[in-house]
């Protein structure tokens, strides 16, 4: 390649490898896969090895991709959270190897798995989590101390603990609970996460750390990046004492002086990516002995005594068979291809999702050609494009009627599915029941899909409303299903009515409006007949929804088969109303309050129904809008900004004044409804 080709393609390369830098670490949201991205990068960083003067101060091989968001305030790294060189081949390992040993004599190596997450920086004083931080770019990250509180994994207070400690973690989601995401999504016909790692971005960065404690995180903690008051002279040695303290450190390290066992390791752990419960993209190679590391030396964005490993993604040739178009629960129809079965990522599969009906015209995929699959985030099956094109292969031919109960299929301006609109639908009828009788719907035990089939192609069931007609002689007309199975699913049903309104409000599934949105709404209206009188400005001005959420409850409310379908529940005896106001003043009436800090004697969710039950709101980010930060010891950021912004800063005591209680035993005694006992009798937080 000549200079000015080398100039041009350079150019092109740093502006497209930006923009995918911004989609993944600042927007959680990429277009292309890491093994793509990775190509570019690698293509770059040969064309500014080949050509030096072409490489820029602001080059992306410099400097790590994220930047630091605006929702967030801002935490300057003392110790840069540094990225890691990649290597694509056993050789690139072994010359990291060749390198390493030009500056130091007989290396150990230690082998870690490379976790697919958000990089994040803790720190601890005397033992207690006092801030958190995302990575950003390196230098300034954001403060996600209220998020990572609700990381279980993550422990809060650490014992026998050293003066200061800053640890660098791996925030991650688990195949399980992506998995379990990505369904509701889809139920929800949301647009869903693409892999785990950027559903653990962004689920961490959420300004409401309520939806990042429904989303279940993890950490793997497997650095340490300042430390005073213990002395650590190895990587490995870090690790025993972070297990020690109670972290969930990398799960297995090994070391290794022969760069030929290291690669065979890094094999090892390559092999167990089908069978880990969470997504590694990698393995990670550093010197152990921080002696040497010294010695060695950093580069601008990289440590020159570690290495990453990265393995290529797992994708597959095998051929379609045929295509299934599968009815959801809000009528979308969509295609599901099946295949020669063959092995991936852990698991035989033998289906996968081909899309809709652009994806298959755009790919020119037919049924008998051979395809590339892969699994999304190593858990969902899906087509990534045409192999290669069979000549006997036939058309895949978009049906015009649904496949369930052979009504018209429709497709709407700006949407890429086709739509059943026949609300007595069948199959639709079966996801919307599987939905209702849900956990976060109306919990309703013993109704699995086997259960709800058999009530289907029985018609004892057409609508929600007809679970409450059932009676034990129709349970007991199933297969399988005795005197006390009747019963005990008729006991349930009863428990059911008595369900929160949000969970009912989740349970009807209304396009787009998911269990958080259910919860904001009942807050906000209170009462079904609130709900169905709200207009489209009352549902817009709902604290958390968009124009979109708002449309979709209006229209959804406006329909006559929902006023019949909520006029049925309530003859039932469904319960209708939010929970009755726990408030039993009105002295905080209008006023928000941001908590911060470890407060003397109450815990957060004590200082919260306090406030709650004396007509305050709390939120988790202090703005002009705030009244007052009820700050304790170890108060950060938050605490800055209220001084900032001049936010009124109260104390634990101050707030007991402000309710006209002198203790804490007061402030309970006036809000015993609040309140009951634990086992040991002290006082205990009922909501």
């Amino acid at each position: 390649m000549l200079l000015e080709e080398a100039r041009l393609r350079a150019k092109q390369l740093r502006e497209l490898i930006n923009y995918h830098n911004n989609r993944y670490y600042n927007e959680d949201s990429p277009e292309i896969s890491d093994y793509e991205y990775d190509m570019l990068l690698r293509e770059l960083e040969n064309i500014e090895a080949e050509y030096s003067e072409l490489q820029t101060p602001d080059s992306p091989t410099v400097h790590v991709g994220g930047k630091r968001g605006e929702k967030f305030s801002p935490v300057e790294h003392k110790v840069p959270m540094e990225s890691l060189h990649d290597s694509f081949s056993h050789d690139e390992i072994r010359d990291f190897d060749r390198k390493v040993r030009q500056v130091v004599q007989n290396p150990t190596y230690i082998v870690e798995p490379k976790f697919d997450g958000l990089s994040v920086s803790c720190e601890y004083e005397n033992g207690v989590f006092t801030r958190g931080s995302t990575r950003g770019d390196g230098v300034v990250g954001e403060d996600v101390t209220e998020n990572l509180l609700t990381v279980k994994s993550l422990p809060k207070k650490l014992k026998n603990a050293p003066e200061f400690l800053e640890v660098r973690g791996e925030v991650y989601m688990s195949f399980d609970t992506f998995e379990r995401l990505v369904n509701e999504q889809l139920d929800r016909e949301e647009k869903p996460f693409k892999n785990p790692r950027n559903a653990a971005a962004g689920s961490l960065r959420q300004k409401d750390s309520s939806i990042t404690a429904e989303r279940s995180l993890d950490i793997f903690v497997f650095n340490i990046q300042q430390i005073k008051g213990k002395e650590i002279n190895s990587h490995k040695e870090g690790l025993d004492y972070l297990k020690n303290l109670g972290f969930p450190a990398a799960p297995f390290y090994n070391t290794y002086t022969d760069i030929e066992d290291v690669i065979s390791e890094i094999e090892r752990i390559g092999n167990l990516r089908g069978e880990l419960p969470y997504g590694i993209d990698g393995a990670v190679v550093k010197v152990d002995d921080f002696a040497q590391r010294r010695l060695l030396g950093n580069t601008a964005k990289f440590p020159k005594w570690a290495e990453a490993y990265k393995y290529p993604p797992e994708e597959k040739p095998t051929k379609l068979l045929k295509v299934e178009w599968n009815v959801g629960r809000t009528g979308a129809v969509t295609p599901v291809g099946i295949f020669e079965p063959v092995h991936l990522a852990g698991t035989t599969v033998s289906r996968a999702v081909l899309h809709n009906e652009d994806f298959i015209r755009e790919k020119g995929i037919s049924i008998g050609d051979t395809v590339i699959i892969r699994k999304a985030g190593e858990i969902i099956p899906e087509v990534v494009s045409l192999f290669a094109h069979n000549p006997d292969s036939t058309p895949i031919v978009v049906p015009t009627v649904c496949p369930s109960c052979k009504s018209h299929l429709i497709r709407e301006d700006g949407e890429a599915v086709i739509r059943c609109t026949n609300t007595d639908c069948p199959e639709q009828l079966m996801r919307h029941l599987i939905h209702f009788v849900s956990r976060d719907g109306m919990d309703i035990d013993g109704l699995g899909p086997a259960v709800l089939r058999q009530l289907i192609e029985a018609k004892l069931i057409n609508s929600p409303a007809d679970l409450y007609r059932l009676t034990a002689e129709d349970i007991l007309s199933l297969d399988r299903k005795g005197v006390k199975s009747a019963a005990n699913l008729l006991t349930a049903l009863e428990k059911s009515k008595d369900r929160e309104l949000y969970r009912l409000v989740y349970a009807l599934g209304i396009r787009h409006i998911g269990l958080k949105a259910a919860k904001l709404m009942c807050e906000k209206l209170r009462t079904v007949d609130s709900i169905f009188e709200a207009s489209l400005e009352d549902y817009t001005s709902i604290d958390g929804f968009g124009e979109i959420m708002a449309k979709s409850a209006y229209d959804y409310f406006s329909l006559p088969s929902t006023k019949a379908l909520i006029t049925e529940l309530v003859s039932f005896g469904i319960n209708m109303k939010s929970a009755e106001n726990t408030a039993v003043s009105n002295i905080f009436e209008g006023k928000t309050f941001v908590l911060t800090g470890t407060l003397p004697t109450y815990s957060r969710q004590e200082a919260t129904a306090i406030i709650e039950a004396n007509g305050g709101k709390v939120t988790s980010s202090v703005s002009k809008k705030t009244d007052y930060v009820l700050a304790g010891e170890d108060a950060g950021s938050k605490l800055t900004k209220a001084q900032t912004l001049g936010v009124s800063v109260i104390s634990e005591a101050q707030l007991l004044s402000m309710i006209g209680a002198e203790s804490k035993d007061d402030a309970i005694k006036s809000t015993d409804s609040l309140y009951g006992t634990d086992e040991f009798g002290e006082p205990a937080i009922l909501i």
